[in-house]
Order: C-alpha cells, then structure tokens, then sequence
C-alpha cells in the first residue's frame, strides 16, 4: 500500500485529501506545516509528498530543499494557487517531481499521483541499475560512478535513472520530457539538454553519457 503525506494548511482541504485518498486505497498522513512535514519525513517513509508551496513559517520550497539536500526518498507533487510558467519552472528546480496548480481537478490529481508511483516502481524488483561505470540505488536514490559517489540534485539523479534503465539503448528528448516533466515542458526540448549538461559535469568522464540528434542519449 503506497504511502502519501499530505503538506497542507487549509484543514478543510487536507480533510478532503486524506479522506478521498483513504478511499481509493491509499495510506495517508497530513501536516499543516512545514516543520512537522520534516518531522513526519523523519519518522517514516512516504512514496509521495503533496506539498503546499504556500505554507506559513517554514515555507513549502524551504522544505523542498531540505528534502533535497538531506536526499529523502520521497517523490513530490508541489501544489500551489500560483500556476504561471516561471512559479512552475521554480518549483520543479527546487526538486519537486511535478507541479499541480489550484484549483485542480481531483481525478487529475490522481493521474499525477498513480505516474508518480509507476516512476518510483519502474523496473519491477530491482533496487540498483548499473550499466558501464554508473549504478543508481533506486530505494535511496544515491549514484556512484566507478564505485564513488556522486552529488546529484534530484532531476540530475531522476535523469541518470532514465538512461540506466534504458541498459545501453537509447532514449529520446521527448521521451524523458514526458518522464522527468510530465506536467508541461513536452515543447522544451532545451530542458533535457541543459539537465544532461548538469549531470555530465558532475561525471568523471562526460563521456559517459553519449548523444546522437535524432536518437536521443544513453549510456555506451
């Protein structure tokens, strides 16, 4: 049974949340507030985190960050009344897996909850993916390559997880638009190209990651 933290301090729309998504199965808990959102991370393992962007006192990027910088396994759906482009692009820099603007439609909500859950399943089983020099551990998200560890920021880790899974083949620009950005970038190809830029740079060899126009990028 997945596991989703609510991070929300309208009490009248946590309670919906955690009543409806009690409903369709899911185990829930809530948070009304940054802190205790932390705290609850500390405590126990979620699959996905609804975070409210606008949270008093510790703010819903102040504890984006913390989960990046502490690499808590957790895949986030950041929602917010802000829905502009740049509040969308900022809040998916921060960390955050995908960005749902307010008012939303819950049957949307629970699409992007259910792609949110096949990307942390995908690959059955398997909880490392390696291929040449790199390895990937799928349960705590950390990347090595040539056995040492890198510092990845979270889209730089979900991008070298793509290509890992590929095992060598390659995969497309759009592709990994609709993986990584699945909420609006499929017409900013510029994306990808810059996360793969990131991540070579943090590679010992860059190498390690070959492009070809047309085909896409993978792991030789």
């Amino acid at each position: 049974m997945a596991r989703i933290l609510i991070v929300e301090d309208d009490t009248d729309l946590s309670a919906v949340l955690d009543d409806c998504l009690r409903h369709e199965g899911y185990a829930t808990a809530t948070a009304d507030t940054g802190v205790k959102a932390l705290n609850q991370l500390a405590q126990g393992a979620f699959d996905v985190m609804l975070l409210d962007r606008d949270l008093p006192v510790l703010s819903g990027d102040e504890v984006m960050r913390t989960v990046d910088r502490l690499r808590i396994p957790v895949r986030t759906l950041m929602l917010t009344a802000a829905g502009s482009v740049e509040d969308r692009v900022q809040g998916l820099d921060l960390g955050a897996d995908d960005y749902l603007s307010k008012p939303f439609a819950y049957p949307e909500l629970l699409a992007r909850i259910r792609a949110l859950l096949r990307r942390g399943d995908a690959g059955g089983s398997a909880t490392v993916l390696s291929h040449g020099r790199l390895l990937v551990d799928t349960v705590r998200r950390l990347a090595y390559a040539d056995g040492q560890p890198l510092d990845l920021a979270p889209r730089e880790y979900a991008l070298l997880e793509e290509l890992l899974r590929a095992d060598g083949g390659w995969t497309g620009t759009r592709e990994l638009l609709k993986s990584l950005w699945p909420a609006e970038a499929c017409d900013q190809p510029d994306l990808v190209k810059t996360a793969v830029y990131s991540l070579r740079r943090k590679l010992p060899d860059p190498t390690l990651i070959a492009s070809s126009r047309g085909e896409g990028y993978r792991i030789p």
